[in-house]
């Protein structure tokens, strides 16, 4: 299903690296960026994830929340996230 830019995403529900069940629905009337990206630990995608964790003044100021999405285990996330230090879901 291809999502067109303005439209509206559908409702979905994930765990989190702390093994919590997160919905999009839990973020209803408030700002959120979606990030997905293919696999931790490779150099693209830490840089994303670690540019997007050095400026979170930026999306602090949007009062915007970060959400981050791959297809790794719950496991190698919550590695990653503690490796790199992380502040966002």
């Amino acid at each position: 299903m291809a999502i067109q830019q303005g439209q509206m995403a559908p409702d979905f529900s994930l765990f989190n690296t702390e093994k919590n069940k997160v919905s999009l629905a839990d973020y209803k009337g408030k700002n959120l960026v979606i990030l997905f990206f293919p696999l931790a630990f490779t150099g693209v995608c830490t840089t994303e994830l670690c540019s997007m964790r050095d400026d979170i003044a930026s999306y602090s100021d949007l009062d915007a929340d970060i959400l981050a999405i791959s297809v790794d285990s719950l496991f190698v996330l919550d590695q990653f996230k503690k490796v790199e230090n992380y502040n966002f879901t």
